[in-house]
Parts: structure tokens; C-alpha cells; sequence
């Protein structure tokens, strides 16, 4: 018997869900499942410094993300002379800011584009978590939403010369941090009540560099397990038991570090990896299915199109490729063909977000570049902030929030 095409539709794209519920909290680094995307349709593609909301000085620098619970902003920056963390707490609606929990550290040798405050924070409905590392320290701190400390973890050690920028990710009770370093490496699931660590697992270091700084996301496939999505240079893509660690399987498809994390788009997991001379890669790999049970590479798009830092982002089966140094691809999903790339300019280290059917990223030098999301060439805006960023917006409630080097601001929905 036939099935309805509108059945036949349904069934396959909850066949490989993203995990993605638009118009949700904007609870992690790029929001729901790390996909970047949004239904919002009221951000604006052009703006000036009167059409901002507001506008708020920050303490300290970082390249963390805000993040959003309800009407509370949460955000961690860094003092460079000090090396104190500060966790701040803002309101959404005016910018207004509730609270700050401070926490001495020391300053280290970190990359000249990293800070000490990179890592984005992860909410829930109980806690924001925050991670930040020295080499002597990684540190997990979880506080209520008013700032109490609920809990802190020292896990170790952390080394690399380029410093610390992994995002922890929430998946049920718990708080999920990949630990890939120069040193011992570990994947690590933490009681998000208590701190407790629930399970953790060793991981392969190179012998040179091997610091990754991927965020995982969860794939969901109708009549299978949850399973855990980690890029990691040693590893390569892997699959795991969200809830024990367990490995299903890994594939090592990258030639240099992850940076950008894996999305989720038409059946294919695709990540990227690079370094700074450019020679990047995009790979989409396929994981097991009934008829193939081992996961397969689809294909691999080479350093004309890659970006190396900032995250992919889709739209449908279109995929956009943001370039660190400002050109941006878009392609399709299931082949990898490229449908168009230009070059918008600037330089790039925050990754792009889509708002309704426009994808925007913020440049270094502090300019909002808006394009649309389709398979034709649109530049919609470009609009400049006034100071450097390197972060990726957060869109909730109607707005898009922006942290630069040293305010926040807001734009869109009054």
C-alpha cells in the first residue's frame, strides 16, 4: 500500500531529527543542539546604533557567548591582568544586570586570539555551568539562576598552548565537557545536581597538538538510542552512549585541529577542521544505517571553501560555509555541490546564526554581516558595532544578543 508523500515526509525527517525546537531557549553555544538556527523573523538584516535596544559595558574580555533562560542572560568573561573569571547575570528586556559571582584564577600563555574567558556557558532550568581552565586547573562551576554556587569540579590539568575554549553541554541530568588537550584527555559527564562525576573516558593524544574545541551535540534516529556527537582531532568523528560513554563508533576523518562543532543536516553529521595558514576541510559523514551499519564519508570540501573557526550553519539541505577570512560558500547538504561563493570581507572567528531565512555572523572588526539563507548570492546588510568581536550572537524572545570585546548589546523585538 502507498504511503501519503506528506507520511513519507514526516517520517523522514524525524528519521533524523537535529534535535532542533526554533523558538526555544538559547540555552547553549549556538542554542538548541548547537544547530545556530532560529524562527525569529524580527532581527533586523540593517541596523544603526539607534536601532539597538541597549546597549551595556562588560568587565573584563572573552569570546564566550551569551546564553539565555527565560529573562536571564548569562555570560562569563576574563580579566587579563588578573585572570579573575566573572560570571555575570543580566536581564534580557533592558540589559539591566542582576548579578556577578567573581572568581580569582591566574593569567597563562593562551593564543593571541583566545582570551581567558572562551568557553560558553550551558543553562538549564536549575543551573547556569561555566568552565574555564588554567594548566594547572579545569574548573566546572555550576550557580542557581539568582548566583548561588550549587557545586564546583576540578578535573585535572589542562594543556595547551593555545589555551581553553571547550563549551559544556547539557543532556538530561547531565552536564557533558570534552577534555581533548596536550595532556590526558578525557570526555566527562557530571551530575548536573551534585557536580559528581557520572562517567568519563579516556581519550588518544598525538604526540604533537592535540587540543580540540568542538561542542558535541545529540543525534536522535527514530528506534535508536540518543547518541553523543564529538569531533576531536585524535578521534575524529565518534558516537557515543550520551548516558554512559559507551562508544558506538568513530571515524577519523580530520587532518588537523576541530574547532567549529558538527551540525546535523539530511542524515549526515558535518564537521569541520583546519589551522591557521588555511588549509581547512569539510567532512560529511554518514552514520550506520540498517543497510550499511558502518559509518561511510560522503565527501570532503577542501580549503577553498572550509572555514577552520567558525561552525557551520543550514537552512533546509543548504548548508552556508563561513570563511575566517570572509568568503562564504553555500552548498548543498546531500552532495556537497556548491552553489555559490563570494567574498563578503573581513575576518571571521564567531560562527553564523540564521534568523528566519537570513544567516548573520559578526565579523573581528565588529560588523554584523547579514546574507540571505538561499541558494542564490544575497548580501541583505552589513552593520557595524564600532568595536572587535569574536563571538557567535544568541537569538532569543525576538532578539538577537551580541557581545563584543567589551559591551553586550541587543537588536530586534522591542
Amino acid at each position: 500500500m502507498r504511503r501519503p508523500l506528506s507520511l513519507v515526509l514526516l517520517v523522514s525527517f524525524v528519521a533524523f531529527s537535529p534535535n532542533v525546537t526554533l523558538g526555544q531557549e538559547w540555552s547553549r553555544f549556538r542554542g538548541p543542539n548547537g544547530a545556530g538556527q532560529s524562527d525569529c523573523t524580527t532581527i533586523p538584516t540593517s541596523f544603526t546604533a539607534e536601532d539597538l535596544l541597549w546597549k551595556v559595558g562588560l568587565p573584563g574580555v572573552g569570546n564566550s557567548s551569551p546564553v539565555t533562560w527565560g529573562d536571564r542572560l548569562f555570560l562569563l568573561s576574563g580579566d587579563p591582568d588578573s585572570g579573575a573569571r566573572h560570571v555575570l547575570c543580566l536581564n534580557t528586556h533592558d540589559g539591566r544586570q542582576l548579578w556577578q559571582r567573581d572568581y580569582p584564577a591566574t593569567t597563562h600563555r593562551i593564543h593571541l586570539q583566545n582570551t581567558l574567558a572562551s568557553s560558553t556557558p550551558v543553562a538549564d532550568s536549575q543551573h547556569v555551568y561555566c568552565a574555564w581552565a588554567t594548566p594547572e586547573e579545569f574548573t566546572m562551576v555550576a550557580l542557581t539562576h539568582d548566583g548561588k554556587e550549587a557545586w564546583r569540579a576540578s578535573l585535572g590539568p589542562f594543556a595547551s598552548a593555545h589555551g581553553f575554549a571547550t563549551s559544556p553541554i547539557v543532556y538530561e541530568d547531565l552536564v557533558i565537557v570534552t577534555n581533548d588537550q596536550d595532556g590526558d584527555s578525557s570526555l566527562i559527564a557530571l551530575d548536573s545536581r551534585s557536580g559528581k562525576i557520572r562517567w568519563q573516558v579516556p581519550r588518544k593524544v598525538r604526540p604533537e597538538q592535540n587540543a580540540s574545541y568542538a561542542a558535541p551535540c545529540i543525534l536522535e534516529q527514530v528506534g535508536k538510542p540518543d547518541q553523543l556527537i564529538v569531533c576531536g582531532w585524535s578521534h575524529g568523528i565518534s558516537s557515543l552512549d550520551p548516558t554512559s560513554g559507551t562508544v558506538h563508533w568513530e571515524l577519523p576523518v580530520f587532518e588537523r585541529r576541530p574547532v567549529g562543532s558538527p551540525i546535523l543536516v539530511d542524515g549526515l553529521i558535518l564537521g569541520n577542521c583546519g589551522e591557521g595558514s588555511g588549509n581547512n576541510d569539510v567532512v560529511a559523514v554518514r552514520p550506520p544505517t540498517a543497510d550499511d551499519p558502518q559509518p561511510k564519508q560522503v565527501y570532503k570540501i577542501g580549503k577553498t571553501s572550509a572555514p577552520y573557526v567558525p561552525t557551520l550553519i543550514a537552512k533546509g539541505s543548504l548548508v552556508f560555509l563561513w570563511g575566517d577570512k570572509g568568503v562564504v560558500s553555500c552548498i548543498d547538504a546531500p552532495t556537497g555541490k556548491v552553489h555559490w561563493r563570494e567574498r563578503v570581507g573581513g575576518n571571521f572567528y564567531g560562527s553564523p546564526v540564521r534568523a528566519g531565512d537570513s544567516v548573520f555572523c559578526v565579523s573581528v572588526e565588529g560588523d554584523v554581516v547579514a546574507l540571505a539563507a538561499e541558494a542564490t548570492y544575497k548580501l541583505l546588510g552589513r552593520s557595524p558595532l564600532g568595536e572587535t568581536c569574536r563571538t557567535t550572537p544568541a537569538i532569543a524572545a525576538g532578539r538577537m544578543f551580541v557581545r563584543t570585546e567589551s559591551h553586550l548589546v541587543a537588536v530586534g523585538k522591542p
